[in-house]
Formats: C-alpha cells, sequence, structure tokens
C-alpha cells in the first residue's frame, strides 16, 4: 500500500510543475506593469517639458499689459479687470464716451475712444503714476523743505561768526543735530547759562518759531566723577540741569511753545568720544538740541 500512495499517474506529476512554474512566474506580471507606467510616466513629463514658446510670450505680454493699466483695488480703483462699483471706485465712468458717441471705452489722446470690453475706462499707467499727494505726504515735503533751510541757515551763522569749534550742526535719520560745546554754553560744573551764548540761542528760536515740530534737547557729559563741592550728586543731575537750562531759554526768554519741546539728560551713557583723552572729554560734554523729524498732531 506504502509504494502504492508513492507511485503517482505521469498526468499528475506534468500538472503539478505546470502549476509550479506559474507560481514562480507571476512577479513578472507585476514587473511588466511597473515598467509600463514607467514607460508612461517620462512619456507625459517629456510632453510637458516642451514648450511653445510662441504662445508662451503671447501670453506673457498680455498679462504684462493687463497688471500695468490696471490699478490697486486696495486704493479704492477700479482695479485689474475695471470690475469695482462705481460707487466706491475712485475713477468712476468717465462722461467723454457719451460725448463722443463711443460705448464701452473711453477718449484716447488724439480724441478717439479706445475699447475695452467694459463699462469702467482704461486707466493709463501714467496717470495713475502722477496720482496727487495726500495732505499728509505734502506735510512731510514741507517739512523737509523747511529743515533743509533750518540747516543752511544754521551752517550760514556759524561761518559768520566763526562758531566751528563750538557749534556742530549735522543732519540725522532723526532730524537736524545742533550740538553745542559745553566751554560755549557752561562753566565747568555748573548748569547755568553763560551770557555770550544768548545771542546764538535767540537765534536758534528765531528759527525754531517757524517750525511746525518737536524739538529734542539733551545734555551729556563725560564719565569724570562729581566733585563734592558741587552742588549735583552725579553727572545725571549735572546733564538733566542743563539741558533743563537751554529749554528754559526757549521758553521762559523767548516764549516759546512748551508743547514742541522735550529734555533729557543722558550723563556719560552715550559718549561722542574717546572718555581716555581730555579731547574726547571735552567732545562728551555738550548739549545736543535735535529738530526731529516729525509732524505735530
Amino acid at each position: 500500500m506504502s509504494r502504492k500512495n508513492r507511485t503517482q499517474n505521469p498526468g499528475q506529476r506534468s500538472r503539478h510543475r505546470q502549476e509550479s512554474k506559474d507560481t514562480r512566474d507571476r512577479w513578472m506580471i507585476t514587473y511588466a506593469d511597473l515598467i509600463t507606467l514607467l514607460l508612461i510616466f517620462f512619456v507625459v513629463m517629456y510632453a510637458m517639458s516642451r514648450l511653445d514658446v510662441e504662445k508662451y510670450e503671447v501670453v506673457t505680454q498680455s498679462l504684462q499689459l493687463t497688471f500695468k493699466s490696471g490699478d490697486s483695488l486696495l486704493e479704492k480703483g477700479s482695479g485689474i479687470l475695471g470690475s469695482d462699483g462705481p460707487h466706491t471706485s475712485k475713477n468712476p465712468p468717465s462722461a467723454v464716451d457719451d460725448k463722443n458717441g463711443a460705448s464701452g471705452g473711453q477718449a484716447g489722446q488724439n480724441g478717439t475712444a479706445v475699447p475695452n470690453g467694459t463699462n469702467q475706462p482704461v486707466i493709463n499707467s501714467d496717470d495713475a503714476s502722477q496720482k496727487p499727494m495726500t495732505e499728509r505726504e505734502l506735510a512731510f515735503r514741507k517739512q523737509e523743505e523747511e529743515l533743509q533751510t533750518l540747516m543752511s541757515r544754521i551752517e550760514s551763522y556759524i561761518k559768520d561768526n566763526q562758531l566751528d569749534d563750538q557749534i556742530k550742526v549735522a543732519d540725522l535719520p532723526k532730524g537736524i543735530s545742533i550740538t553745542l560745546s559745553d566751554r560755549f554754553l557752561f562753566d565747568a560744573g555748573k548748569a547755568d547759562l553763560k551770557s555770550g551764548s544768548a545771542k546764538t540761542l535767540t537765534k536758534l528760536a528765531s528759527l525754531f518759531s517757524q517750525l511746525n515740530t518737536v524739538i529734542s534737547i539733551e545734555g551729556h557729559t563725560d564719565d569724570l566723577p562729581i566733585v563734592r563741592a558741587s552742588e549735583f550728586k552725579d553727572n545725571w543731575e549735572l546733564s538733566g540741569a542743563r539741558a533743563l537750562s537751554v529749554l528754559r531759554f526757549f521758553i521762559d526768554k523767548e516764549k516759546l511753545d512748551p508743547e514742541g519741546f522735550q529734555y533729557a539728560g543722558y550723563a556719560d551713557t552715550r559718549p561722542a568720544a574717546d572718555n581716555s583723552t581730555s579731547e574726547g572729554r571735552q567732545k562728551n560734554r555738550r548739549v545736543e538740541i535735535t529738530v526731529l523729524r516729525q509732524l505735530q498732531q
């Protein structure tokens, strides 16, 4: 019986070998599908990489023309497509169309209508670049002209009175800075103005009265400690007192508006030169008057 079980029909053995071979070769189907998909993928990529240069240039020129001729909706303009509401747009429909008998367009420079396919007029790029400035922009421009005039007048005054070693003027981002040496304004360790400085301060006051901006007055010292005999506790008090003395001159004697001023004392925290030398310490003992670049509310 055991021998009979081990003996198989030749047909059964052939069928078993065929099934085994089919099982081993099934991976080729998946492989073939993968190769086919990769071939299709590269064919599509190749087709996408070929650009029609002529069509590309036409589309590019069309987009450039569209964005040049349109204005901004954020600024209540008619927009790129000219589809903004006529009641909120700063560019309402022009009445020139009715006068010239042209619909859907605007009059060109030679009086002919330029159709644009919409009810809104086409915005000329040259007109858009020449928009009128706002009141605040005009005020800033006027202030800048005043500051430049102020600087030129102070420079002329310094030159005419030979005060180059006592007064310096500079155009800084924050405003026009006028630096006055302590030797020109005060005695050593004091905060009372010298009588000789009144003429210059009066000249500055006459120029400041014509401005509509804030003037900052800052006192500075060197890093040497205050002597015991001084009426001031430290350099903080001295620098603040000196700035206040200049401020009092403008307000009390020259009757300038106090709302246009501010003052501060910085002691030796903002040196203009090296405190290790006598020349540097002399430059650090100063009062800076800055006409700020800002508008009054």
